[in-house]
């Protein structure tokens, strides 16, 4: 196994919370992993509003999400989840989307069942396919990897359409049709995020959505409560809105801006997170 596939299923098999911020570039990614976290997700509501300044509803493909997936493999060495949506299209889509991803060096495809084009899970007015066709899909994510090192989870947004007991029904299912990981996103009440690993034997993903539906928890709570991963997709890029609002307010009104440290980085903490004495070493090791 790849030592990033090999660490990725050792923290899903061992159920103990591991926190997964998500990332939406490569310098993202850096202070992410810069930071001790042990895997990134690569979101897809982060490249679509960061990329292309759209809400979560659809707008991102296929190029989007493997460009900044090869770019942020290229900059950090632990495990990538990456955001696939829906997969852009039926199975076969998913069939040639998952060699895509897999290539750009994923570790782990997350697949969802909403209709097309899709909504971020915590919005309303989402709908999805039928389980059956969910089933073919995951069935072609499976077969599409080219090694088992690659793991495929599987989401499910039924919750808000058909209520927690099809949920978990769904998810039974996507495990039966080969997936490693369940996602059953936007539960809506502590309850319910209790009961989860209770009903569904699987490794699980619980998803903190700061401002979502599904009430916020501590990592160790939901490790006891049996979940393997506690994702904040989009906790960084709420973090980097936020510091560039308040730089940018300062410099709007002062009109100057000093290298303050509670408003932005210092310049060389810039450059030691992009990796410039690194970059000097091999210009000077390969200078004529």
């Amino acid at each position: 196994m790849s030592t990033t596939g090999k660490t990725l299923r050792s923290l899903i098999n061992a159920r103990r919370g591991t926190l997964v911020p998500g990332a939406f570039n490569a310098l993202s990614a850096r202070v992410i992993a810069d930071l001790g976290f042990e895997a990134i997700y690569i979101t897809g509501a982060g490249v679509t509003n960061m990329h292309i300044g759209l809400p979560d509803m659809g707008f991102m493909g296929l190029a989007e999400i493997c460009e900044q997936t090869t770019r942020i493999r290229d900059a950090v060495d632990v495990p990538l989840l990456v955001d696939i949506d829906t997969g852009f299209g039926n199975a076969l889509n998913v069939y040639h989307s998952v060699r895509r991803i897999e290539r750009a060096g994923a570790d782990c495809v997350q697949l969802e069942d909403q209709v097309s084009p899709k909504r971020c899970g915590h919005f309303n007015g989402k709908n999805v396919i039928g389980a059956d066709e969910m089933v073919g899909k995951i069935k072609a994510a499976v077969d599409a990897r080219t090694s088992e090192d690659l793991l495929v989870m599987a989401r499910t947004d039924c919750r808000a359409i058909d209520g927690f007991d099809a949920a978990i029904e769904r998810a039974h299912q996507y495990r039966e049709a080969g997936a490693d990981i369940l996602f059953v996103e936007a539960l809506e009440s502590t309850d319910e995020v209790r009961r989860l690993p209770e009903l569904v034997d699987a490794p699980l993903l619980m998803n903190m959505v700061i401002g979502g539906k599904t009430p916020i928890a501590n990592a160790d709570q939901l490790a006891s409560f049996g979940y393997g991963l506690v994702l904040y997709a989009n906790a960084a890029l709420q973090g980097a809105v936020a510091g560039m609002q308040r730089a940018l307010t300062v410099l709007r009104e002062q009109r100057h801006l000093d290298e303050a440290p509670d408003l932005v980085a210092p310049f060389n903490e810039r450059q030691r997170l992009v990796g410039k004495a690194f970059i000097d070493e091999l210009e000077q090791r390969y200078k004529a």
